[in-house]
């Protein structure tokens, strides 16, 4: 998605946290606004709703909300250039993902440890996450998710 597309999903989000629905929960809203904060790298969004997301997952004992907000946080650490703690994150994310099999969510992991390899000047580990990312989105044909790990390859 495109940098506008991700403002509006949090906008429609951000609506929906105001209103009352049977079929989702806040902790389905948190989780959304905290995946489309990393996304979009947005540390000010993240630091709004990683917590939450976190919070709510932690409450319902949801793994796969658990794993997005580990996620998010690990966006949020690599952006204020706390390396260790977002790679523990990043695992801790990489884990369950791995133990619930959601394979787009873990090639989305395999990105953003390719990234935070690539912030910390290990260009061999981050071309070997991001091959692993771009391999895991080919074989689903997720084009756009395979389009950016490839860029993201060419450019390290």
């Amino acid at each position: 998605m495109a940098e506008g597309e991700f403002a509006l999903v949090r906008h429609y989000l951000e609506i929906a946290l105001s209103k009352s629905a049977a079929w989702v929960g806040e902790h389905d809203l948190y989780a959304m606004l905290a995946d489309a904060a990393a996304q979009q790298r947005d540390e000010a969004a993240l630091r709004q709703y990683a917590p939450l997301a976190e919070e709510a997952a932690a409450r319902y004992d949801h793994k796969l909300y658990q794993a997005v907000a580990h996620r998010a946080w690990g966006v949020t650490h690599r952006l204020a250039g706390d390396y260790a703690e977002a790679e523990a994150r990043l695992n801790q994310a990489l884990e369950l993902f791995r133990g619930l099999d959601t394979r787009w969510q873990i090639g989305r992991t395999l990105f953003e440890l390719g990234e935070l390899a690539a912030a910390r000047g290990e260009a061999a580990v981050a071309r070997e996450q991001l091959s692993l990312a771009l391999t895991a989105f080919e074989e689903m044909k997720a084009a756009p998710d395979a389009a950016r790990a490839r860029a993201a390859l060419e450019a390290g």
